[in-house]
């Protein structure tokens, strides 16, 4: 019976997906013939997770807020480039990633050449919760040291593994879709989440249950 339902879960989530793909397609066309109106119907529905993704990424609120907008001028100046052969919200949010990318090796490139430290906030909650850490009574006395630990861990990992754990622990895509998102196949995505995520057991095993 559990396995019946699960199976009925997984297949109602792919009918899901499809509906919204096939629905993201009719509003990308409608764009295409000029309705800009469309194209705030799809800003609306992914600015959140979008947002998500590259506050994750960067953990700072208004460089993030930045990223997602130049994301969707990007997109929509870009998008006649779009030919359907992913997801749109695939191709949406390589785009945000890749800015993201291209603006954290900016931003280590200038912390290289500075001698000042920048104090950048971090969505600490929203990532020990999507990570899964259980925290006993009194170790929720260290959550604020937790976060700092978290914080310090999340920016030694590369940014390609940072990328994964966001998109898969965070943002809950699937291999396949992460591996569509930056170009590279399920299997390295399963490696670099694995050692991400080795990583991170490793710099928090003294805060972790």
């Amino acid at each position: 019976m559990a396995i019946a339902e699960t199976e009925g879960c997984l297949s109602a989530d792919i009918l899901e997906k499809k509906n919204s793909a096939d629905a993201d397609m009719a509003l990308v066309e409608r764009v295409k013939n000029g309705d800009t109106d469309a194209f705030g119907i799809l800003t609306k529905k992914y600015r959140e997770r979008l947002y998500s993704v590259v506050y994750n990424m960067l953990s700072n609120r208004e460089d993030a807020m930045d990223i997602v907008q130049d994301s969707f001028i990007k997109a929509f100046s870009s998008i006649h480039s779009f030919k359907g052969n992913s997801a749109f919200y695939t191709w949406l949010y390589r785009i945000a990633v890749n800015m993201s990318i291209t603006f954290l090796k900016r931003s280590r490139m200038r912390r290289f050449l500075s001698f000042e430290n920048s104090n950048e906030e971090m969505a600490g909650a929203e990532v020990l919760e999507k990570l899964s850490v259980n925290l006993s009574g009194e170790k929720k006395l260290m959550l604020n040291e937790l976060k700092e630990k978290l914080n310090e861990a999340l920016q030694t990992l590369s940014i390609k593994h940072r990328t994964v754990v966001v998109l898969y622990e965070i943002e809950g895509l699937s291999h396949a879709e992460i591996a569509g998102i930056t170009k590279t196949s399920e299997a390295t995505v399963r490696t670099r989440l694995h050692y991400a995520k080795q990583q991170l057991q490793s710099a928090l095993k003294d805060y972790l249950k």
